[in-house]
């Protein structure tokens, strides 16, 4: 996996509802490495869980006063989610004309959206295994679709496929909450979440990169399923951490430390921003030779809850933290 040098990217959101001036902000701050901006700002379907559920191949869900159940045919709610990508799309395609190079699009992986999705009775899908198994299938045909479709808007594009699975760490631990909220599941079984996992990194023939911006991320799993890239919020890490790290690392995989605050805060310098990413690699014991190649530098999250003015200077702190990063390693 290469082409990621001292490079920085967003993770997916972005405030307001107006396509076109996304996309352009996007592709202005991220020159080497743009991507599918999110506007969830627009209501249910620009949202994470909606827009993927819109992706679904004969599988279809509804909002609820209580979020997305499961439908028997495509209603409004789907419509509306397809309609919206369609014009982040059209918007991309726009401002990538002659685009050479790599470029990120985002999906919601299985097991967050199992977690999210209700069935019919209410509940969530995820304490369903077989229903489990549907939605990873339907989600795979879906991104092939998807996919394709990117490929050939933008024929130059190396697409980059990130799964966001904040929920993962949740599913793992037996924590995601019943209807009635005073129960829990059952955990899934952590071969059952790799091999489901696993099945949809197969899907792309590129780099898939797994998302999840909770604490106690899997960094062995996601290894273990063939991720070329783990997305995760920088603050969260503790030193508990270090050796799945440092195997992470040092089996290729790229990290993409969030490290930028995702709403409106004072901006430390550049440098200041990734000086505990310099501090997590010299514990590690890793050659800093390989820090730049090793890291993207992202938000810690998706910046749908900032100012349009604060979410462009983030981007732009990326940018110049990544540089920074690359300039001056140890």
């Amino acid at each position: 996996m290469s082409g990621y040098g001292g490079g920085a990217t967003g993770v997916g959101s972005l405030p307001g509802g107006d396509a076109r001036e996304a996309a352009k902000t996007v592709t202005g701050s991220f020159e080497e490495l743009p991507y599918l901006a999110e506007l969830p700002g627009r209501g249910p379907g620009a949202d994470m869980i909606g827009r993927s559920l819109g992706m679904l191949v004969d599988m279809y869900a509804h909002v609820e006063p209580s979020g997305w159940r499961i439908s028997d045919r495509p209603g409004r709610d789907t419509k509306r989610a397809r309609s919206w990508l369609g014009e982040d799309l059209d918007a991309l395609e726009e401002f990538t004309q002659g685009y050479q190079g790599k470029l990120k699009v985002q999906a919601v992986g299985p097991w967050t959206l199992a977690a999210a999705l209700e069935l019919r009775t209410g509940e969530a899908m995820v304490q369903d295994a077989g229903a489990c198994r549907d939605l990873a299938g339907s989600l795979a045909e879906g991104l092939r679709e998807h996919l394709a479709d990117v490929r050939k808007r933008i024929p130059g594009a190396e697409v980059v496929l990130q799964l966001d699975e904040p929920s993962l760490t949740a599913v793992l631990q037996g924590r995601v909450r019943s209807a009635s909220g005073y129960r829990t599941y059952r955990a899934v079984d952590r071969q059952v979440v790799e091999g489901a996992l696993r099945d949809l990194v197969a899907v792309h023939d590129g780099d898939v990169i797994v998302h999840s911006c909770a604490p106690d991320v899997p960094f062995a799993l996601l290894r273990r399923a063939g991720v070329a890239g783990v997305s995760f919020d920088f603050s969260l890490l503790t030193e508990r951490e270090d050796d799945a790290i440092g195997e992470t690392v040092e089996d290729g995989v790229k990290l993409f430390a969030g490290v930028v605050p995702t709403t409106d805060v004072p901006l430390s310098d550049p440098a200041g921003s990734v000086m505990g990413v310099r501090k997590l690699w010299r514990r590690l014991g890793l050659s800093p030779g390989i820090l730049a190649e090793s890291v993207v530098v992202t938000p810690a999250c998706g910046l749908a809850g900032a100012s349009p003015a604060y979410a462009r200077a983030a981007m732009a702190h990326c940018v110049r933290a990544a540089r920074s990063l690359a300039d001056n390693p140890e």
